[in-house]
């Protein structure tokens, strides 16, 4: 490798020109598969003759290569173990010692290898980190603390496990006491270095990452030497939240120091310690709380001061959450310094705020929605007053109340100038009327009954919202009131409420008419007790059209692609359009599509906004839905071109989205013949690269299955038939694609003669049997497996069957069958539950017990067993819902990560079909069925019957049989 080193660093310093950048990324990624690749990076990165410039691309491509090539989804490596012993061993010594953009990128790739390998494959890693910390570095011990912190950061949001308390006490052992010391030789170097502003800068950014570590390492329970040391660290804590010194300052007044955000961490974790231990840190906190108080009634108003604001109020929030602190809030003059002093000048607009509203529109709103704003003034000091509330309801209900009718009365004397006194108060009443969070889907469930929510709408907020000459905040306060309040609404205020939110969509303030789809989107979405929709479908259906083009118009307004992707509030409103008007879009397809198809042609030429794409697929996804299985025929062909150029282009934001859209239009049309553009389709989507992304593989294999089952003569004709079974042999093979792989064979074994298939069933059943004889299956793994036998045992209508599943298994290890029944078929079909998949099992059971060939000899106590398993079923017959055409909300989705690999379209969520629609009563089918089969050989049921059965099964099926008479 040591030859090539020279030449990659080449192309590496070629890829930062972007005339060349293209060539030189290929020419590259050529040379990854050549042995010691990664340790060529490394070498890079660590010769200072070469420029940094070329070196940080080094180190950021080290940082890709690993994400993509240290392990399998299986967690095997995919390099030379050679190779991975080399790079752990002198992956941290490298990264100490580099500049900070190289150190970034350097702890990243560590960080992504301990997610894979630590501790287990890793334990030397904490000893060489606490081995690397010095007295006196801040550069070294920067980047081992960075590295440390992105490694134990991942415990906080863990269920505690004996696997988890195993790792953190492996890392306590070798880290906690070398960390101490650091602490108290960081807290020396900065008393010695208070006029050095480079050193302070440098040990003040050590001190920071003290704080972040202090809370990883005691996450999930405090470390025993912590608590040996904790008066010596409540010091600490104490000593730096008072401190100051002028050289860490910033003059920017929205750029925060790193003094701030040391003194955010530590109320960070002592609002944390304070609600998990509170018996260690309880006696400590009346001296943190005078702290927190003075720092909050003497800092300024300047946006960089916010992080900090607003974590002192969730530690005041978290202090005030236990009954006995609380008490000394117990007090109405208290509360008059607490509302005067801390409450107001935090909910009260800012300059800020304004200048905010008018220059940054979408980051206003992303800042205000309720539950988005976390760290920002307005949302902590309405938790801290909820949560005095919480304490003390009447008592703080009636003293905030006075301040709200003040601030009402002065908006009234002068409207026009005192229109912020209204926008505080109203920000006051919502921060009091709502009882606990507020819910993405419903808004405010609970509220403080010492409130009137519909007076003080009728009062003062129905005017704002019907207003023409309101102030624009007001105006965005008042359908922001309806917003979040939308479940206290009746539906004669809903009546009256939608068309103003509609209405309010045309104005020309970006805020407004973002608050006005916003609204109007969760609007759509509530229903009443009966789960019918609040707003009617009559008064939607005739204004769908124009609101439509009209959101479609916004998103368009500027061409740019990350314009038009900035607003994902408004795509959301076009997605729960189309889903709540369902098969209304039938008459304004074209508009709809055409929309959709202009802008996707824009953005695919650069993804900016995961959530805006998300909802922009979602919109699509309905689209197809209601549109194309009444023509399909005109959804494929518009939207071919578009697709296809995504995939052609390998815009990979996109490609798990189109398969699952290619895949919708595909299940539109069962029964139609495969276009040609879809068989141009079959051999690229054969190609195993494809496979290689797991974000990729959920949505290539429903299209690959919709292809099958459309497209089977065509792919038998092309010899095709072998590289899909490799396909299936591939993600069975992958504990996480069992499920896919399942799919797609249910799909072959429907979709092709028996006669293709026979010489292919064989490796597929040892394939299933040998992952079902592994030490641990997953239970999914046999659900689906019994599934997959129920399939073909019923489909002896195909050449199939239990008799020909018997002897496939008997091919591949004689007597098989037996134990596979016993253990595993018989038992995990009760577990079944869906109502297709118990159909398919009766059916099974009943054809077996019915013309079984080998239950008749072979498996004669098998022929017992399996009626007493279909009797089980038919206690409780299955019955498939009369139409689950119920589209689940994607809230979540906001923070989930999506985007980034494979995402869930619930707009076009794959269906269940019904594999026996002929079979409508369940039980009465059963009871004629084996009626026929009885007087078609002979009486042998009714034989069986007498001498195989239990008293109470002989009497269960008999029953049965009659029944179906009757």
């Amino acid at each position: 490798m040591a030859g090539n080193t020279q030449a990659i660093a080449q192309l590496l310093q070629q890829s930062l020109d972007p005339r060349h950048s293209k060539d030189a990324e290929a020419a590259i990624r050529q040379q990854e598969n050549v042995a010691g690749f990664s340790i060529g990076l490394l070498q890079i990165v660590a010769d200072g003759s070469i420029p940094q410039t070329t070196r940080l691309a080094a180190a950021l491509y080290f940082k890709n290569f690993i994400r993509r090539n240290w392990t399998d989804v299986e967690g095997n490596y995919k390099m030379a173990q050679n190779e991975v012993v080399t790079v752990k061993q002198e992956l941290i010594g490298l990264m100490i010692t580099q500049p900070p953009a190289i150190q970034t990128q350097l702890g990243d790739a560590i960080s992504m290898i301990a997610e894979s390998d630590f501790y287990e494959r890793w334990d030397t890693l904490v000893e060489d980190l606490a081995s690397r910390l010095t007295p006196n570095d801040a550069k070294v011990n920067n980047g081992v603390l960075q590295v440390a912190h992105s490694i134990f950061k991942r415990w906080r949001p863990l269920f505690r496990t004996d696997e988890l308390f195993t790792e953190i006490n492996h890392v306590l052992q070798r880290f906690s006491q070398p960390f101490l010391q650091l602490l108290t030789n960081t807290d020396a170097q900065i008393s010695a270095n208070e006029s050095n502003k480079e050193a302070l800068q440098a040990y003040a950014q050590t001190l920071n990452l003290i704080i972040k570590l202090l809370h990883d390492l005691s996450c999930q329970d405090i470390p025993p030497l912590f608590e040996s040391h904790m008066d010596q660290l409540v010091a600490f804590l104490h000593k730096y939240l008072t401190y100051d010194n002028q050289l860490l300052h910033t003059d920017d007044e929205a750029e925060s120091s790193v003094l701030e955000y040391v003194k955010a961490g530590i109320f960070e974790i002592l609002s944390f310690w304070t609600g998990k231990y509170y018996d260690d840190i309880g006696k400590y906190l009346g001296t943190f709380v005078d702290s927190s108080w003075s720092l909050l009634t003497a800092i300024g108003q300047e946006t960089k001061y916010d992080i900090l604001v607003s974590r002192a109020l969730q530690f005041l929030t978290s202090v005030t959450a236990n009954p006995q602190q609380a008490e000394s809030f117990n007090n109405e003059q208290v509360l008059n310094q607490v509302i005067e002093k801390v409450i107001l000048p935090n909910v009260s607009l800012r300059e800020s705020d304004i200048e905010m509203f008018e220059d940054e529109p979408i980051e206003y709103i992303r800042r205000d929605l309720e539950g988005s704003d976390s760290d920002t003034r307005r949302r902590a000091a309405t938790d801290f007053l909820r949560q005095l509330i919480q304490q003390f309801e009447n008592l703080v209900t009636g003293v905030v109340n006075k301040y709200i009718d003040a601030y009402l009365q002065n908006y009234a004397a002068d409207p026009k100038g005192n229109w912020k006194s209204k926008d505080t108060a109203v920000y006051l009443f919502s921060s009091i009327a709502a009882k606990g969070a507020s819910t993405a889907a419903y808004g405010v469930k609970t509220v403080n009954t010492n409130v009137n929510i519909l007076d003080f709408f009728q009062k003062h907020i129905a005017d704002d919202l019907t207003g023409e000459a309101v102030e624009p905040i007001l105006k965005v306060d008042s359908i922001k009131f309806v917003y979040i309040f939308r479940s206290q609404l009746t539906q004669q205020y809903w009546q009256a409420a939608f068309p103003l939110l509609v209405k309010h969509l045309g104005v020309n303030n970006y805020v407004i008419y973002s608050y006005a789809a916003i609204a109007v989107e969760r609007a759509l979405y509530l229903t009443d007790d009966n789960k019918q929709p609040v707003i009617s479908k009559a008064d939607v259906a005739p204004l769908a059209k124009d609101l439509l083009v009209h959101l479609f118009g916004l998103i368009q307004k500027d061409s740019a692609p990350e314009k038009i992707q900035e607003n994902e509030f408004l795509m959301k409103c076009v997605m729960r359009v189309l889903i709540f008007i369902r098969d209304g879009v039938i008459p304004m397809t074209d508009i709809v599509l055409t929309n959709f198809i202009n802008i996707t042609k824009v953005i695919r030429h650069n993804p900016s906004n995961p959530r805006f794409y998300y909802y922009h697929f979602e919109g699509l996804g309905a689209l197809i839905r209601f549109a194309a299985p009444s023509q399909p025929e005109k959804l494929e062909n518009a939207l071919f071109e578009p697709f296809s150029t995504i995939l052609s282009n390998d815009v990979q934001e996109f490609v798990p989205y189109v398969f699952q859209l290619f895949a919708a239009l595909l299940e539109a049309n069962p029964s139609g013949a495969l276009p040609d553009f879809y068989k141009n389709l079959i051999q690229p989507i054969l190609h195993p690269s494809l496979w290689e992304s797991k974000g990729n593989v959920p949505a290539l294999s429903r299209f690959l299955a919709g292809v099958v089952s459309r497209g089977a003569p065509l792919i038998l004709q092309n010899n095709q038939l072998e590289p899909i079974l490799g396909i299936f042999q591939k993600l069975i093979s992958t504990k996480a694609f069992e499920n896919q792989a399942f799919d797609l064979v249910e799909v072959i074994v429907a979709s092709f003669p028996v006669e293709a298939l026979k010489n292919y069933f064989p490796i597929m059943l040892q394939l299933l049997l040998t992952k079902l004889s592994s030490n641990n299956p997953s239970e999914g793994f046999k659900l689906r497996f019994v599934r997959f036998y129920h399939y073909i045992a019923a489909r002896d209508d195909k050449g199939l069957g239990c008799d020909f599943f018997i002897s496939v298994a008997d091919s591949v290890q004689n007597d098989v069958f037996r134990p596979i029944y016993t253990q595993v078929v018989l038992p995990e079909t009760q577990k079944l539950a869906r109502p297709f998949e118990r159909k398919t099992a009766v059916v099974s059971f009943t054809k077996t017990l019915a013309d079984g060939q080998a239950f008749i000899e072979r498996y004669q106590k098998g022929w017992a067993l399996t009626c007493e398993a279909l009797l089980k079923q038919l206690l409780n017959p299955p019955v498939a819902h009369a139409s689950d055409d119920v589209i689940a909300d994607a809230q979540d989705v906001d923070d989930s990560g999506f985007g980034v690999g494979f995402t869930q379209l619930n707009t076009c969520k794959k269906t269940a079909v019904d594999p026996f629609p002929e079979v409508g009563d369940v039980k009465k089918w059963v009871g004629q069925y084996l009626r026929e089969a009885d007087a078609r050989n002979s009486g042998r049921i009714g034989s069986y019957v007498q001498s195989r059965l239990s008293d109470q099964a002989r009497a269960a099926l008999l029953e049965t049989m009659a029944a179906a008479a009757a």
